[in-house]
């Protein structure tokens, strides 16, 4: 990766602009146009080097002070596309498969945010019931420890 490489990853780790334009603004500050951070971009894709841009909900910020992981068992035939259902509820921020134990049979694992622990409990009702789960348990959050993500480059170089 050359220096400019190293840039645009740095930049896109910062807040994304609430702008219209927001990788035009990036490409701004980059002293590039906007189709070459995008080309870029693309090209990082393709090869492996970024996996993904998403954004982080600081739900606490947004008032959603319920949180709940809720742990389902999903038949294992089912769990793609049951997964990609409760992936598409707004009020889930997360949605992830996990290896099972014998003492711990949960299999997929999403992240409800809601305004109450009521709220979130009634999503996972109505969840269940669409999808035909019979299983599953709620874990709250009590305190949230980190909210951070890796970053990369950002120590100083020579530039």
């Amino acid at each position: 990766m050359d220096l400019l490489d190293k840039q645009i990853i740095r930049i896109m780790q910062d807040e994304f602009p609430l702008v219209k334009e927001p990788y035009k603004e990036f490409a701004k500050k980059l002293n590039i146009s906007e189709q070459e951070l995008l080309n870029r971009l693309r090209i990082y894709k393709e090869e492996g080097k970024i996996r993904k841009m998403g954004a982080v909900l600081r739900h606490v910020e947004a008032g959603f002070c319920a949180n709940a992981l809720c742990a389902w068992v999903v038949p294992v035939d089912k769990l793609d596309e049951i997964a990609q259902k409760l992936a598409q509820c707004p009020s889930i921020s997360h949605c992830y498969d996990r290896n099972t134990t014998p003492d711990w049979p949960y299999n997929i694992y999403t992240m409800i945010h809601a305004h109450t622990r009521q709220e979130c409990e009634v999503i996972a009702e109505k969840l269940a019931k669409e999808n035909n789960l019979q299983q599953y348990t709620m874990l709250y959050s009590v305190k949230e420890w980190k909210k951070t993500s890796m970053r990369y480059f950002d120590e100083a170089e020579d530039e």
